[in-house]
C-alpha cells in the first residue's frame, strides 16, 4: 500500500509528538529520581560553635576528611556594601571563621576567602567595616579580589542567557573546592539571593562592571543558571543565624532565624532555604527553571538532615509593590 503526501506528513508528525512526549516523561522521571540532602542546625548567635556545628553539618552530608585533605578551598562569602552595626547585610565575618575552621578540622591544605563586591569598588573599605578584615588578620586567612583578578574564559554551558561565553576569575583554576557562603536573604529583583544568587560575585567588576551590569542586562535570573551551571560549586554554606527581610539585598530589615543550612547541591538548598523563609521555590523564577537541571526543588526530593524545616520557618516579610516578591509566598 502506498501512502499518500498527507498520510506521510501526518505519520511523521506523529512520531515527533511521540518522540516529544517521551522526552518529556524522560524529563520528569529524571526530575522525579534526583535526590539530594540539606543540613539545617540551629544556631542561637554567632557566638555560638559555629565551627563545631559546620563540621558536624559537613559530616551529615558525606563530607569527608579523606575528601578534603590537602585540598585547597575557597570560601565565597557574600560581601556587597557595608554599614556599620548591620550584620544582616552580608555574610557574618564569624561564619566565614567558622566554615575555615571546619575545613581545617577536615583536614584541608589551604583555606582562601575570595570576594568581587557588586556595590562598592573599594573591597578593602567593604572588607573593613564589614568586620571580615579582623577575621582575615587574626586568622592569617588569604583573600583575593574577584573583581580585579584576571579573567579565564569558559563557554556558557546553560545558555539560558545570550552571552556565550563567562570570564571565571583565574584564582579558579587553583582552588579544588568552591563553597559559595551565602546570606538568607529577600531580593529585590530575583525573590529571594541564597547560594546561587551568590555566585555574581564571582564574577570580576573589572569585567562586567558595578554592580556586574553586563549580567544584569543579559538576565539577573539567566544569569544565575548559566554561571551555576558553567562553575560548577562543590557547597553550600548560608548564613541565617540573622538574615534580611524586605527590600533586600541591601534596604531590608534584620531578621533574627537562628539557622546554618548547609548542602552539597546548591539549587537543593535554596530550595530548603526558601521554604525556611515561608517561600514557595517552585514560584522563584530561577529556582523553578533549575528543577531538574541543576538540582531538585520539590520538597520529597530533598531530605532533610538535622532540625525540621517546620520547626524553623518564619515568614519572611514580602513587599507587594516589588514585583519579584508578589505571589512567593508558600501556603
Amino acid at each position: 500500500m502506498e501512502f499518500t503526501r498527507r498520510q506521510f506528513i501526518a505519520t511523521c508528525l506523529g512520531g515527533m509528538a511521540l518522540g516529544l512526549s517521551g522526552f518529556a516523561v524522560w524529563q520528569h522521571l529524571r526530575k522525579l529520581a534526583w535526590k539530594e540532602n540539606t543540613f539545617i542546625a540551629k544556631a542561637p548567635g554567632y557566638q555560638a560553635d559555629l565551627a563545631g556545628i559546620l563540621t558536624a553539618g559537613l559530616k551529615e552530608l558525606g563530607v569527608t576528611p579523606a575528601e578534603i585533605k590537602g585540598k585547597t578551598v575557597l570560601l565565597k562569602p557574600n560581601l556587597v556594601e557595608t554599614s556599620l552595626g548591620a550584620p544582616h547585610i552580608n555574610t557574618h565575618p564569624l561564619v566565614v571563621r567558622g566554615a575555615a575552621e571546619a575545613f581545617f578540622k577536615l583536614g584541608a591544605g589551604k583555606v582562601l576567602v575570595a570576594e568581587g563586591p557588586g556595590h562598592i569598588r573599594d573591597t578593602l573599605l567593604v572588607l573593613e567595616e564589614s568586620g571580615l578584615a579582623e577575621v582575615l588578620r587574626e586568622d592569617r586567612l588569604p583573600f583575593i579580589d574577584f573583581n580585579y583578578e584576571t579573567g579565564f574564559q569558559m563557554a556558557n554551558a546553560a545558555r539560558y542567557s545570550p552571552l556565550k561565553t563567562l570570564t571565571f576569575p583565574m584564582i579558579l583554576k587553583e582552588v579544588d573546592i568552591l563553597v559559595s557562603l551565602a546570606k538568607l536573604k529577600t531580593h529585590h529583583w530575583a525573590g529571594v539571593t541564597l547560594s546561587m544568587k551568590n555566585l555574581f560575585g564571582l564574577m570580576p567588576g573589572s569585567y562586567y562592571g558595578w554592580p556586574k551590569n553586563v549580567l544584569h542586562v543579559a538576565g539577573i535570573d539567566n544569569c544565575i543558571l548559566d554561571i551555576n551551571a558553567t562553575i560548577k560549586p562543590h557547597l553550600a554554606i548560608v548564613d541565617g543565624i540573622v538574615g534580611m527581610e524586605g527590600d533586600g539585598p541591601i534596604m531590608g530589615t534584620p531578621k533574627e532565624v537562628g539557622v546554618l543550612v548547609l548542602g552539597r547541591n546548591l539549587t537543593a538548598t535554596d530550595a530548603t532555604c526558601a521554604r525556611i523563609m515561608g517561600v514557595d521555590p517552585h514560584r522563584v523564577r530561577y529556582l523553578a527553571r533549575a528543577d531538574g537541571r541543576l538540582g531538585p526543588v520539590r520538597e520529597g526530593s530533598i531530605a532533610q538532615r538535622g532540625e525540621t524545616i517546620a520547626s524553623v520557618r518564619t515568614n519572611f516579610q514580602l513587599l507587594e509593590h516589588i514585583p519579584a516578591h508578589r505571589g512567593l509566598r508558600r501556603l
